[in-house]
């Protein structure tokens, strides 16, 4: 029986592909237990530096003894370095401590807020999205006309502007002065009380709203949401706006375009299919370093509007000196945000093979 001379070729290729996936995805999930020790490792050498966190919260209102018994109770009367280690294995079994002002879990913290902030991320990655890829791919179109010039500064403007007050001028725009809509908050007093004692509450009010039926409530779950999430997402629309922009620049100007147009194929599908799609990948490949931003500007954003999430009680904790509680916080987000990059990168490497090399 006459056999196939480029099979086996075929079946090593292949396997040699699944390989380089599983290899790159190995790799990348090993990845994250350095990066989450470094970053563990800073934040609690970095609240050190101030001090213990015992006086630095509330030393200025106890006596002398109680300070003492306060600080041998919590174990920060021993040396650094056996604190550190404790710290450590603490976070290995899951216990990212319990704060100092009201005597709370970290871990319950997470659980109460985090879903608040996780939705406002999740609203501003949508506006990332649907501003700067579409903006970008024009401003690749109309390269160096006046469109484009527009385009790219207004890029420049929102990656430039301070959150907090982006926020500002955005609530006085459209809260002050047109009325349109809410000042803060992460929906109305009267809505907040049904999402908040419904049974089985996720603590993401847009999905808990979905789950009454209500039209009312999910307007007003949706009408608060508004100005956070523009005032975060443009944040990142910029980067987005300029990246596809640069990289479908590119992509008009290969090859495979220009056979494509010279068979006939319409400008528009041009851009849409043939452009685009390969100037898609960078996005994917750098929307986990995105998401770490807009978990940092969400600090901000949430303390500006009242939006009560993890960076609303992080700016919280630190007016109180609570650094138990900030040092918890921040490594926590820090676990989150390693986590999400794995996950981005594995998607960027099933997109584009040429990832996992």
């Amino acid at each position: 029986m006459a056999t196939d001379p480029t099979k086996p070729q075929a079946q090593r290729r292949a396997r040699g592909q699944g390989g380089g996936l599983g290899r790159y995805i190995l790799v990348r999930f090993l990845l994250i237990f350095p990066t989450v020790f470094i970053l563990v490792t800073l934040v609690f050498f970095l609240m050190r530096v101030i001090g213990n966190p015992i006086t630095a919260s509330v030393g200025g209102r106890l006596t002398p003894t109680q300070l003492q018994e306060r600080l041998h109770a919590a174990g920060y009367d021993r040396p650094v370095i056996v604190q550190y280690l404790e710290y450590l294995g603490n976070i290995v079994r899951g216990d990212f401590g319990t704060t100092s002002t009201d005597n709370r879990p970290i871990t319950e913290i997470i659980v109460t807020y985090g879903g608040a902030t996780a939705e406002l991320v999740f609203y501003a990655l949508i506006v990332a999205l649907v501003l700067g890829i579409p903006l970008g791919m024009l401003a690749a179109y109309v390269r160096d006309k006046w469109p484009d010039v527009l385009f790219r500064a207004l890029a420049i403007l929102t990656y430039a502007t301070p959150v907090f007050f982006g926020g500002l001028l955005l609530k006085l725009v459209f809260s002050v002065w047109l009325g349109w809509l809410p000042l803060g908050d992460r929906a109305s007093t009267r809505v907040s009380l049904i999402l908040d004692n419904i049974p089985g509450a996720s603590g993401i009010y847009i999905i808990d709203a979905l789950r009454t039926g209500n039209a009312q409530v999910i307007g007003d779950v949706l009408s608060h949401a508004v100005l956070p999430a523009l005032t975060l997402g443009l944040l990142t629309a910029g980067i987005f706006l300029r990246l596809v922009r640069a990289n479908m620049i590119g992509s008009l100007g290969s090859e495979y375009v220009d056979a494509a147009r010279s068979r006939g194929v319409r400008e528009a599908r041009l851009v849409r299919t043939h452009a685009f799609r390969p100037a898609l990948v960078p996005i994917i490949t750098v929307m986990g370093l995105q998401i770490a931003m807009l978990l940092g500007g969400s600090v901000l954003t949430e303390t500006t509007f009242g939006w009560r999430g993890l960076g609303f009680e992080l700016n919280q904790y630190l007016s109180a000196r609570d650094f138990v509680a900030v040092q918890g916080i921040v490594a926590m987000l820090a676990v989150i945000v390693a986590v999400t990059n794995f996950i981005v990168d594995v998607v960027a490497a099933l997109i584009d093979p040429r990832v996992r090399f």
